[in-house]
């Protein structure tokens, strides 16, 4: 049994859970810094913006860890590897925009939503390729 490598994959996904860990920090942060006691979730609009990355990113996460480990399972962890620092540079362009002016998000949002229908439909496609062609 010949046994795939997925390293890059598996770091790929421990940045971006890395990424995912520092946005709530800056959330925790924003609370102190405005005094926003949990459980409110509004107050200031600097730190609703900083919730609102988390949240959208947390709403995006499963889409796009399932569809990455997929994707490298059935065709190519370097080329998985790969659209997902796609991701991880989209969803800081996403944070960082957003975080200035929340309508100015679409460039970082557009590029991590690019990434992750590239990963999930490409998964998708070759699985089902994979059951025609073995019958399952």
């Amino acid at each position: 049994m010949i046994v795939q490598n997925h390293s890059l994959v598996a770091i790929v996904t421990l940045i971006s859970l890395l990424l995912y860990f520092m946005m709530g920090l800056r959330v925790g942060e924003g609370r102190t810094k405005f005094g926003i006691v949990a459980p409110a979730v509004t107050g200031h609009p600097e730190f609703e913006r900083r919730y609102r990355v988390q949240v959208n990113t947390l709403e995006w996460l499963p889409i796009y860890i399932v569809s990455l480990w997929l994707f490298a399972l059935y065709w190519n962890d370097r080329i998985a590897a790969l659209v997902g620092v796609v991701w991880i540079v989209g969803r800081i362009l996403y944070m960082v925009s957003y975080s200035k002016d929340a309508a100015s998000r679409g460039p970082g949002f557009g590029i991590q939503a690019l990434a992750t229908g590239f990963l999930l439909f490409g998964a998708l496609g070759k699985i089902i390729w994979v059951a025609i062609h073995t019958g399952v």
